[in-house]
């Protein structure tokens, strides 16, 4: 399969900080990837780097198999939209649509009228009377009706209210099936976007820590509870990411290699075996507290 990005010992200093030290990974073409982790992690350092935003930084970054700095031939297949986008004062939702008709080669003008509809967005008012929601709306829409091969959220659907979100994801879905594309999600709205991650990335303190197909991880965590000696027996020899204890129970979150045999070997002992969510697996693996629920409880 063809890839998309290819991204060898990045590293990225501002100042005396380290934003992006030494990342390397690839994306290939036709699949949605979660570029996650906490802020300040490196996320939106590497995406603008990606699409040439920002230069100076050493290791090698191509996007369809050429340097994106400076290169109309790639850039005009990228579509990069990010929460803290700017517009002139003077421009409309609708002269938003316009330039990006002139920008974009696939956009798809009725396909983002009827988008505008449905997220309820009045294509006459001024991009800085919009609602935070709205802006939101407006920045989605834009990625979503571009159809540029490479399209690139950076948490522009955060403003949406959890209707709008759901509306997004559904039309993410659908548009991908009828126009595939390669599609980059930075969120931490994890638990929400985790149905339509096919790859996951995970960035901390500017490391790459995770790189690895979102199937093959829903099998490798989970939490085994029961007595805390016996939990602490069956996790002696087993990569832990958290550990609990509530008088004599016990909660131990485990990585396995997903086989299931670790699993079966959990529940033979007697102990509650309960899945992990994306969501707290990368919080585990970022050293963020997930919210924490009572030890035994589902």
């Amino acid at each position: 399969m063809s890839k998309i990005v290819e991204v060898r010992d990045l590293t990225k200093s501002f100042g005396h900080v380290t934003a992006v030290n030494q990342v390397s990974f690839s994306v290939e073409a036709e699949k949605v990837y979660g570029l996650l982790g906490r802020n300040g992690a490196g996320k939106t350092t590497v995406m603008q780097i990606i699409t040439a935003q920002l230069f100076d930084y050493s290791g090698e970054v191509k996007v369809f198999g050429e340097a994106p700095y400076e290169n109309s031939h790639v850039l005009s297949r990228v579509c990069f939209v990010k929460d803290t986008q700017k517009y002139p004062n003077s421009y409309r939702v609708c002269d938003v649509f316009h330039q990006a008709a002139l920008f974009f080669p696939e956009w798809d003008r009725k396909y983002a009228l009827a988008l505008a509809e449905e997220f309820r967005l009045p294509l006459n008012r001024r991009m800085k009377a919009l609602s935070r929601g709205m802006l939101s709306a407006a920045g989605a829409i834009v990625g979503l009706a571009s159809r540029a091969p490479l399209t690139i959220f950076d948490e522009p659907y955060l403003g949406l209210d959890a209707i709008a979100r759901g509306l997004f994801y559904h039309r993410l879905l659908e548009d991908c099936a009828e126009h595939p594309r390669t599609i980059i999600l930075s969120t931490h709205l994890i638990d929400e976007v985790s149905r339509l991650l096919e790859h996951i990335l995970v960035l901390d303190q500017g490391k790459l820590i995770l790189d690895d197909e979102a199937e093959a991880l829903r099998g490798r965590a989970f939490t085994v509870v029961g007595p805390a000696a016996k939990v602490d027996n069956y996790t002696v020899d087993k990569k832990t990411l958290n550990r609990e204890l509530l008088g004599g129970l016990a909660s131990t979150t485990v990585m396995s290699d997903g086989n299931g045999e670790d699993r079966q070997h959990a529940e033979a002992l007697g102990l509650e075996v309960a899945p992990v969510s994306l969501q707290h697996l990368i919080a585990y693996l970022t050293g963020e507290p997930p919210a924490r629920k009572a030890v035994g409880v589902r």
